[in-house]
Order: structure tokens, then sequence, then C-alpha cells
């Protein structure tokens, strides 16, 4: 997110020869460099150079690859919930994702901030990297718990290989299909489910 002093986002150019140049400093930049742009709050827009297609989404998922990549590095994306969101790529339910992940991540990086002041007060940096890595793995595990809820089962109405069979949904009324009122039913059953499992 750009930060609250920023007007406009740094311009990165993506030439044929996959070399990223950053426009503000005139110089080139690799992964890593936007990665650590990203890790500091400033803020980007990358446009491929020949068409001036905006390309920022696919860079960002790239620098998420790398970053799941690297030798050693502790992974921040369950399998379970890669499996989840792989099936929403044409699934009813796809228009909703999009801002139930904005909606949680924004939730993390708050709860994270908290976190982040309390225990570098009380305790210093070692024991706030390890109540962090408690805090993202107890989020995480909420996260695809919620995104397992939304779609218990895989192709077929089986459950999919390595999950975790979720429980049956409580029955409610009918309603036709593509119906207002049976998308405020929906919406309604997911917010409580969602309120349920953060209480847990």
């Amino acid at each position: 997110m750009a930060e609250s002093g920023k007007s406009t986002p740094t311009v990165i150019k993506k030439y044929a020869n996959r070399r990223l140049y950053h426009t503000g400093t005139s110089t080139y930049v690799t992964l890593e460099d936007l990665a650590a742009m990203v890790q500091a709050g400033e803020d980007f827009v990358v446009f491929d150079a020949k068409s001036g297609e905006d390309i920022t989404r696919s860079v960002l998922t790239q620098i998420i690859f790398e970053q799941e990549n690297k030798a050693g590095a502790e992974n921040l994306l369950p399998v379970a919930f890669l499996r989840q969101l792989i099936r929403f790529y044409g699934d009813s339910m796809r228009a909703m994702v999009p801002s139930f992940l904005e909606y949680s991540m924004d939730n993390l990086a708050r709860e994270q901030d908290g976190l982040r002041e309390k225990m570098s007060q009380t305790f210093g940096p070692t024991a706030f990297q390890h109540a962090m890595e408690e805090q993202v793995r107890a989020n995480m595990s909420f996260f695809s718990d919620a995104m397992r809820m939304f779609t218990p089962f895989g192709a077929g109405g089986q459950p999919a290989p390595g999950d975790k069979p979720a429980e049956a949904p409580t029955p409610a009324a009918p309603a036709p299909k593509g119906e207002l009122d049976d998308i405020k039913r929906q919406m309604a059953e997911m917010q409580s489910r969602l309120e349920a499992l953060a209480k847990k």
C-alpha cells in the first residue's frame, strides 16, 4: 500500500529481456528489490515497456513465487490453502474471494502491528520474532479453515486429497437460484461461520 505522504506510485518498466527499470532512480532492479520496496511500504506499478500494459499483478505474483521457493525459507502459503484458492478459479463464488482475502489480510496486518509493538516493548526482538511466527501460523490456519468452509468438497462432491472433510452446513430455507434472497442467505451463513471460527 502507498504511504500516506505519497501521491503517486513509482513506475517500473519491464522490458522484453525481462529486465525491470525503476523510473524514479533510473536504474535496473530485481524482483528482490521490488520485494524490499513492498516490505518498506513503497507502492509501485509495473508496465510492459513495449505495450504499456499494466502487469503489476503478474509481477507481484512472481515475487510471491520467488519468496516461496527460497532455499531454507519458511513458507507462508500452506498447501491446503493453495488448493482451495485454485478451486475458486471458475467457481460461482469467485467474485467474493478478492474482497474476503483483502479484508482478512488487512486484519492480519493490524494484529501484527499491535503484537509487534507489545512484544518489542516487553521482551525484545527475539521474543517478538517467535510470537510473530506463532501469530502468522494461527492466522493462516484460520484463513485456510475459512476458505475450506466456502468449498468443503472438490470436484464431484468428494473431499479433495489431503483435505479434512468440513462439517455439513445447516440447511436453510430454499430460495430460487440467482435471486437476491438466496445471495443474502448465503452471505449471512458465511458471516456466522466466520464469526464462529474467529471465536475458536
